[in-house]
């Protein structure tokens, strides 16, 4: 009875194969990047199988990631009836099955978002599968009952990096997005080519580091209102990275139907970085690591390499009695470009973000509105 579970399980990995040799199929054992930008649901590969081709029932391939959250793969048999779901939830493995209605949820084994690769396998034994990591037994699942119907035929459809079936049908929402490659997999011995929607894939950096990359291509946007955060004293916006090294608009902000009201920008050539706040400019000289700003209802308060800085809305007179922090609450923040109708490609940061915090809460890129081009968990060496 138990036969087509670990075989819709083992048979999804094969997703987790192929490498990225064209513009609509994959093969090969190359590198494979899942956080391909396109609708987060939206399988990044995809293919269908008939069930009397496998042969091999064991399967595991290598994943590098420091993304906490996302989906790795998914398969399903009975046109989406019966189906599983292998993700990270807080960097632990995360597996979701439906099978006749009976439904499975099951989080369990070491955080694997440590930016090093990590070898996966999964197997069968009985009416149990076994996700191994490392060769260490990781995630154990049983799933047994009357109710469920034993698959002997049909096909098997797999999707690599996203679902086939409506999101509200999971057992347990999460964030779908995935910032991490999968490698060197060995999949039930199937050699068939794989799909894709995408018009090109992005390769896997060689070498990463924690923190968010931007290449110079675009920015992301997060909505202030989605913050949850208490305006009534202070705002505190957090930037960690190596500031020397970036070049471009780092943060913008600006209020709808309005002016800009806030930029920072970094030179890679002159190692400055520049504050513009409501046509006041202010440079800051000094090679640094982190920069901290508060804005308060009358100043604005900025920390850096161990220098200190206020500026009052005194000694800034279009600020003054302005409201900056009602402003604030109905603006969208920029980062890694100047925001606004017409913006200028040259300004779009290069660069790495290692972290940033508004009101001490990191800001996950994958919550936001963000180009295609940015990586919202690793950057390259």
């Amino acid at each position: 009875m138990m036969a087509a579970a670990p075989l819709l399980l083992t048979l999804s990995i094969t997703a987790l194969a192929w490498g990225v040799h064209g513009k609509k199929q994959i093969s090969g054992s190359a590198a494979v990047y899942l956080g391909q930008h396109r609708n987060v649901w939206s399988p990044l590969i995809h293919i269908s199988v008939n069930l009397t081709r496998i042969r091999d029932i064991k399967s595991s391939f290598q994943l590098r990631t420091y993304d906490p959250e996302g989906i790795i793969f998914y398969g399903d048999t009975k046109n989406g009836r019966d189906w599983f779901i292998l993700a990270l939830k807080d960097g632990v493995p995360f597996m979701q099955i439906s099978r006749s209605g009976v439904l499975v949820n099951v989080v369990g084994g070491p955080k694997l978002n440590d930016g090093r690769w990590h070898t996966l396998e999964l197997s069968n034994h009985g009416h149990f599968v076994v996700l191994g990591v490392d060769g260490s037994r990781g995630l154990v699942v049983g799933l047994q009952s009357d109710a469920i119907e034993e698959v002997v035929s049909g096909s098997l459809r797999l999707a690599l990096g996203g679902i086939l079936i409506p999101k509200d049908t999971l057992v347990v929402q999460f964030q779908p997005q995935m910032d991490a490659c999968v490698r060197e997999g060995s999949w039930l011995n199937l050699s068939i080519p794989w799909e894709t929607d995408a018009d090109e894939l992005r390769p896997c950096y060689q070498s990463i580091r924690p923190g968010s990359f931007f290449p110079g291509s675009g920015l992301a946007i997060v909505n202030t209102s989605v913050l949850q955060t208490d305006y009534e004293r202070s705002v505190t916006m957090e930037l960690w990275g190596d500031f020397a090294q970036m070049d471009g608009t780092i943060l913008s902000i600006r209020t709808p139907g309005q002016a800009g009201l806030f930029a920072l920008s970094a030179s890679n050539n002159t190692k400055k970085v520049v504050l513009f706040l409501s046509g006041h400019i202010v440079t800051l000289k000094e090679n640094f690591k982190r920069l901290e700003m508060t804005f308060g209802t009358d100043s604005l308060q900025v920390r850096h390499g161990g220098h200190e800085s206020k500026m009052a809305w005194d000694d800034l007179s279009p600020l003054k009695d302005s409201g900056l922090l009602n402003k604030l609450r109905r603006s969208h923040i920029a980062i890694g470009g100047l925001l606004g109708e017409n913006d200028v490609g040259s300004l779009f940061l290069t660069g790495c973000l290692e972290k940033v915090q508004i009101q001490g809460k990191d800001v996950d890129l994958d919550r936001a509105n963000k180009h295609a081009s940015i990586s919202s968990h690793s950057c390259p060496v």
